[in-house]
């Protein structure tokens, strides 16, 4: 029965439906082709049985050349099964047969070999009451040569690299066979990070038995390969060999570890289902990345402490290195000031010089023109100032921000790492300037509401060289306190009223109620008028004088000499018309008050009387 069709067992199958079960044996379709060398596992399930859910397995070897003599390879429940050829193999675990369950094994060859050709057939004693159904069922192997080939030059040589670098890496391969086979490659890093560990491993990118490029699993590689930084290339090699290049365009320390190229050769089952018959893996070398914040390294020179004359130009540099080679990492360079040579006072940036290459300057530091940012080297940024002015006086630093593989980040782009250099103090020798003013009010009537006010600002500046005065006008004003507080509680209020620049152009800063006019009418006398002046122009006013000068270049700038006046009281008097409307208004008043005691007083007696006169005698 175990040599009988197959087709006629189906009949007898169908014949006892009703009454009982009919045994199945099941193995794959064939023909299976396997590479020698590599393992070849054979399924075989049975179906449809009477006994013990454990059911026993048999193997026989039919040789294209035996004419259709047996051989028997393994046996579940005989230990002596085996045949000559196949005894030390299955004794030592080379060939031997695999439970997936109690009724499904698998053949299994660790290594096959050419001789291992020929058609297997898989048996199953009977455990039925009955004998019907299949006991056995047989596929076809072949053995196909071993030609799948593998190479590539260990181009990592243990030297650490910085985070940022690119990696490129290349790996050849081939393979020749008379079937129709894929090839599919693996590029993969063994352990977990920097993890030394060799159990695990990750796949980072691969062409696979498709001919699809497929990134490794994990949001990491697949989002790296979405954007662009890891990438794989197949190009046709030398003596018949494809080459493939992974490049990942910026390691990340999280990449360091052993490196492999796989390759794996794969043919399409009559079953439908991919198989791998054959796979080559090669060392390629161990990856170090150094994060960023250990290797950068940023200097600017001059270092220390530079003095520099008025009107001279300052030239400073910042040096950075411990970067990638290439230039695959966008910098962002900025110069930082803090106001005083002391380290005292905020920090605030000079300027910057993007990734993209443009040049942004802080709006009161681009000086007209007197100043130029550059790159003049990879790694080498210079800060110039054509002519240094007494603000430029400070502590500059040189602040980096590093985006690690990124040459033009986008504007939400987080930096890498941020590292700045040391302090240098820039001291700035000027000329010694003095300066006085004192705010007077002009002689003359008493000012009422409605009048101009006039005041004077007189400024003596004593200094050498070109000097300019530019001039502010304060007004101070008493107000109540904030709800709360004591009711007798006030504050001073101080606003800037107007302004007269140096270079001649005035400036109105307040909502004044009166008309303002600020101008100079002589050398050192500055005026400040308030045309038709109200109750709320009243209060104490102070101007405010800075001095400016002229560097060699011609260029007008703020000395930092400052001086301010004393207190000018304001008060307004009420108009005569004012004055005269009081009687007016209280003469009214009492007028029209008399005026109605008299109608009342009258109206009253004459309705007493004429009632008197109306009663009946």
């Amino acid at each position: 029965m175990r040599m009988a069709s197959w087709r006629g067992t189906v009949v007898l199958c169908f014949q006892w439906v009703v009454h009982a079960l009919c045994r199945e044996v099941v193995v794959p379709s064939g023909p299976l082709y396997r590479v020698a060398g590599f393992p070849l596992s054979i399924p075989c399930a049975v179906t449809g049985y009477e006994g013990p859910r454990t059911q026993d397995f048999e193997w026989y070897l039919y040789k294209d050349d035996s004419q259709g003599r047996q051989m028997g390879v393994i046996s579940t429940r005989d230990q002596g099964f085996p045949y000559a050829p196949f005894q030390m193999r299955v004794r030592s675990g080379e060939v031997r047969v695999e439970r997936d369950s109690g009724d499904k094994v698998q053949l299994v060859f660790q290594r096959l070999r050419m001789e291992d050709q020929g058609r297997y057939e898989c048996y199953t004693p009977s455990t039925d009451s009955k004998y019907q159904g299949n006991y056995s069922a047989s596929v076809t192997v072949k053995v196909i040569p071993d030609t799948l080939l593998i190479s590539s030059p260990r181009s990592l040589i243990g030297q650490p690299v910085p985070e940022g670098a690119e990696l490129k890496l290349t790996c050849s391969s081939a393979v020749q066979s008379k079937e129709h086979t894929h090839l599919s490659v693996t590029f993969g890093v063994r352990g977990s990070g920097s993890s030394t560990e060799t159990g695990t491993q990750r796949d980072i990118i691969a062409i696979d038995k498709e001919l699809a490029v497929r990134p490794g699993r994990g949001d990491s590689y697949q989002k790296r390969y979405d954007n662009g930084e890891i990438t794989l290339v197949k190009s046709v090699g030398d003596g018949g060999m494809d080459v493939y290049t992974m490049t990942m365009s910026a390691v990340i320390p999280g990449d360091s570890g052993p490196y492999f190229c796989e390759a794996s050769q794969w043919i399409l089952d009559p079953d439908g289902v991919w198989q791998k018959i054959a796979q080559r893996s090669l060392e390629v070398g161990n990856l170090t990345v150094q994060p960023l914040a250990n290797s950068l390294k940023v200097a600017s020179t001059p270092q220390g402490e530079v003095t520099v004359q008025l009107g001279s130009p300052l030239t400073l540099t910042c040096e950075v290195s411990g970067l990638a080679a290439g230039g695959r990492s966008g910098l962002l360079v900025r110069w930082m000031r803090t106001g005083t040579v002391t380290g005292g006072g905020t920090e605030e940036e000079v300027a910057q010089y993007r990734p993209d290459g443009v040049v942004s300057w802080r709006k009161d530091s681009s000086r007209g023109g007197g100043g130029s940012m550059e790159k003049e080297a990879e790694g080498r940024y210079s800060l110039r100032l054509f002519s240094a002015h007494p603000a430029d006086s400070g502590v500059y630093r040189c602040a980096v921000s590093v985006f690690a593989g990124k040459p033009i980040p986008g504007p939400s782009t987080a930096a890498t790492v941020t590292q700045s250099s040391e302090g240098v103090t820039v001291n700035l020798k000027t000329k010694e300037v003095k300066v006085l003013a004192v705010a007077q009010m002009p002689r003359g009537p008493l000012l009422k509401r409605g009048d101009t006010v006039t005041l004077l600002c007189n400024v003596s500046v004593i200094t050498t060289g070109p000097a300019q005065v530019e001039v502010q006008w304060l007004h101070k004003t008493v107000v109540p306190v904030q709800e709360g507080v004591d009711k007798d509680s006030v504050e001073e209020k101080v606003e800037v009223l107007a302004s007269l620049s140096h270079d001649g152009l005035s400036r109105l800063h307040s909502n004044n109620s009166s008309e303002v006019s600020v101008d100079r009418v002589s050398p050192g006398t500055y005026r400040l008028r308030m045309f038709s002046a109200q109750s709320e122009d009243q209060g104490l006013f102070v101007c405010q004088a800075e001095v400016w000068g002229q560097d060699p270049q011609g260029v007008w700038y703020n000395t930092g000499a400052k001086a301010q006046s004393g207190n000018v009281r304001v008060y307004l008097y009420a108009r005569a018309a004012d004055l005269l409307l009081i009687p007016l208004v209280v003469g009214v008043s009492s007028a029209l008050f008399v005026g109605v005691v008299i109608i009342a007083t009258v109206t009253c007696c004459f309705m007493k009387r004429l009632a008197r006169q109306r009663t009946p005698k």
